[in-house]
């Protein structure tokens, strides 16, 4: 990998890692928290340029209320 691959692989997972904390706190602000909220490993791994965001696992109740913020938010607009 070139230094310039390298470059853009971390600026990838910098700009990740920052979306990642953005939805973490606006889940936040609508009293939801995804406890495995990360990056997906193995797009990290594999040094993907851009890696996905894990949303993680969560119990019924936090999918129930993400589902309802969801829905609230839909009918708004």
């Amino acid at each position: 990998m070139t230094d310039k691959e390298l470059e853009a692989v971390m600026d990838g997972i910098q700009q990740a890692e920052a979306v990642r904390e953005e939805l973490g706190a606006a889940l936040a602000d609508v009293g939801i928290v995804l406890p495995s909220l990360a990056l997906d490993v193995p797009t990290v791994a594999a040094c993907h340029a851009v890696p996905l965001i894990d949303l993680g696992r969560c119990n019924l109740e936090t999918a129930r209320r993400l589902a309802a913020v969801l829905r609230a938010a839909g009918t708004a607009r």
